[in-house]
This record gives C-alpha cells, sequence and structure tokens, in this order.
C-alpha cells in the first residue's frame, strides 16, 4: 500500500506524512525500512517516546491539537507544527525553539469544517497579526504554509469545497503577506478518506494513517 500510495503522490509531488500515532514502533520500522521518512503524531507524549526510541534521521511533524504548555517537549526536535491554530500558540513555538537554538517550521491552521469540533483561526485575525510589529519580533519560528481539516462527511462536494476555501486562503496569503517567501508553499490537507480529492484541490502535504497501517 506504501508503494501505491507513494506512486500516486509522486505524480503530483505531493508529501506523504504517514500518520504513526497509536502504532507500535515495529510498524513504523517496517515503513521506516521501505523508505518512509516523515511520521506524524498527535499526541506530545508519544511524539516524545518515539522520537527517542526511533531512528533519529525520521522527521516528526506534530499533526494534532498542541497546548502551549506542552511545546516545550517537543520544541527540541519537531520538525514541522501542522496545527498552529492561534497566535498564542506561535509565540509560544518562538519562546521554546529559541530556548533550543531553533528555528521551528510551522503551518498555520485554518477552521474550514462545519464541525464544531475542528480547531483553527480566522484569515483575517491572523494578516492582521502577520502584517504587525509583534509577528516581527518572532525570530524562532518560520511559517511555510497552511494546514486545514475537512468536515467527516460523505458529501464529497462539501469536502471539495472546503478544500478550495483552504485554497484560496493560501492564495491570499500569498498574494498580500509572503509574496517574497519561497519557502511558504505548503498546502497540508487530505487524510486517508479524502486525500484524492485534496490533490486534486491543491494539496502538497497529505497526512494518511489508516490505509498504510491496515
Amino acid at each position: 500500500m506504501l508503494d501505491r500510495i507513494k506512486n500516486e503522490l509522486a505524480i503530483s509531488q505531493t508529501t506523504l506524512v504517514a500518520v504513526s500515532k497509536t502504532r507500535p514502533n515495529a510498524d513504523i520500522m517496517d515503513m521506516y525500512q521501505k523508505g518512509q521518512r516523515i511520521f506524524g503524531e498527535n499526541r506530545v507524549q508519544e511524539l516524545v517516546q518515539k522520537y527517542e526510541d526511533l531512528p533519529k534521521d525520521i522527521a516528526w511533524h506534530m499533526i494534532g491539537h498542541l497546548q502551549r504548555n506542552k511545546v516545550k517537549f517537543i520544541a527540541p526536535f519537531v520538525d514541522l507544527i501542522h496545527s498552529v491554530e492561534s497566535i498564542r500558540l506561535l509565540e509560544e513555538i518562538d519562546s521554546q525553539a529559541k530556548k533550543n537554538n531553533r528555528v521551528i517550521n510551522c503551518l498555520l491552521q485554518f477552521k474550514i469544517a462545519e464541525e464544531e469540533a475542528k480547531f483553527g483561526m480566522q484569515v483575517n485575525d491572523i494578516k492582521e497579526f502577520l502584517q504587525s510589529d509583534d509577528y516581527n519580533t518572532l525570530q524562532n519560528t518560520n511559517i511555510i504554509g497552511i494546514m486545514g481539516m475537512a468536515t467527516f462527511t460523505q458529501d464529497k462536494k462539501q469536502v471539495r469545497n472546503e478544500f478550495r476555501t483552504l485554497q484560496s486562503i493560501f492564495n491570499e496569503l500569498k498574494e498580500d503577506i509572503f509574496h517574497s517567501k519561497e519557502d511558504f508553499k505548503e498546502i497540508s490537507m487530505g487524510m486517508s478518506g479524502d486525500y484524492k480529492i485534496a490533490i486534486e484541490e491543491g494539496s502538497t502535504m497529505v497526512r494518511i494513517g489508516s490505509l498504510l497501517f491496515s
């Protein structure tokens, strides 16, 4: 399954994040031996433990809701944080990255789904912050794109429309804020059930778990 999905993604040059949450180390190592190096976790404690136990050339992505008081545990090693859903969280990541003499790559998470349980920012709020002096003081975070999660539904039209909303947010931020920032290029959207639609709508990074590990 890994090879088939990677072949699909290669056509669109989409990055695969293998979602390894709740999976034992043996399963991750099996995929590692097949060449996969990017893994995503959604719980800090589990992420830290796997980082300590597994090969150090794995790029670990934090893809779940992240509490500010837990940033310090992953700041020494995390490769990318997908779920930056507030300005205060971004500021805390910057603070902890500075303590570790690192620059941490981040994605801004936007709420595109109708579900109340989904986290994310509103585009007008973050645009105001990104144009402020407060944002310019953040030297240890690097925003390289955005992330969003579609509604969990069988309505493919709704899912497609939500992905299009995220694509339009990316285009707006790229044009208005990050037009000269070459590494602002990632749109993390799409999971096991909807990644094909996400790719059609411009995703550059998909988070796939159950399909890979089934």
